[in-house]
């Protein structure tokens, strides 16, 4: 379980922070809502039909300067949910020194280069368009190489999708949810380190990170308004 954030314990600096960023994603929010659009629909305009597995849109959202990449699909039997947004960061564009862990017992190759990648979190989206859960997950499902959490929290702050495909409003949102649960997501990271530690102590000799029976290691359920709700009280006292 991720323990809950206390966010009267958080610096005023960070909950001003993640605050602006909820104001952002109001703002994307009545921007698309004025138009009669969504934020998944946005990402699936034109795509053709809705196919689980492929990335939407197909050559998957990436920032040239930030080196920042998302992209959206489906692959879960969740009934809740539509789809999901994965979150990541290329090599080129990461804090100087990240190196992805030496492991051993790897089974399969890792990319390397600007092709080692990390994932930061998954963003889970209900049937209407709208984020219900926030969730890390295992090597395999991303082809991702594995970065210790310490490295992917410093990560965090430098995602960013700052052009304007396939959609300005879509990428300033995803922008500002990663911004808006900084402190979940690092709780989910350094948690799903834990649980990648505990799988490789039960089984010391195989692969973990190749293991079919281990996708998701940490999931959060999120209410985007109630946390918006409740860094404005914090603010005013």
């Amino acid at each position: 379980m991720i323990p809950e954030i206390d966010l009267t314990a958080l610096p005023t600096a960070r909950r001003r922070e993640m605050l602006a960023a909820g104001r952002e994603i109001e703002a994307c929010y009545r921007a698309l809502e004025n138009g009669g659009l969504n934020i998944v629909g946005e990402v699936l305009r034109g795509q053709g039909d809705f196919v689980e597995i492929e990335h939407y849109p197909s050559d998957d959202v990436f920032d040239a300067e930030t080196h920042g990449q998302y992209y959206y699909h489906a692959h879960r039997g969740n009934e809740d949910e539509h789809g999901h947004f994965h979150t990541f960061l290329r090599a080129d564009g990461m804090p100087e020194g990240s190196r992805p862990i030496d492991y051993p017992l790897a089974s399969d190759p890792w990319p390397t280069g600007d092709e080692a990648i990390s994932h930061l979190v998954a963003i889970s989206m209900d049937a209407w368009g709208y984020p219900m859960g926030l969730f890390c997950t295992n090597r395999w499902v991303t082809a991702e190489a594995w970065y210790p959490a310490e490295q992917v929290v410093a990560m965090l702050d430098l995602f960013a999708i700052g052009h304007a495909f396939p959609n300005w409003a879509v990428n300033r949102w995803i922008t500002a949810m990663v911004r808006l649960y900084r402190p979940h997501i690092e709780a989910l990271v350094r948690q799903r380190d834990a649980v990648i530690a505990d799988r490789q102590e039960k089984l010391p000799d195989r692969d973990v990170f190749e293991d079919r029976d281990l996708d998701i290691t940490t999931y959060l359920p999120i209410d985007v308004p109630s946390l918006i709700q409740r860094l404005e009280t914090l603010e005013k006292l």
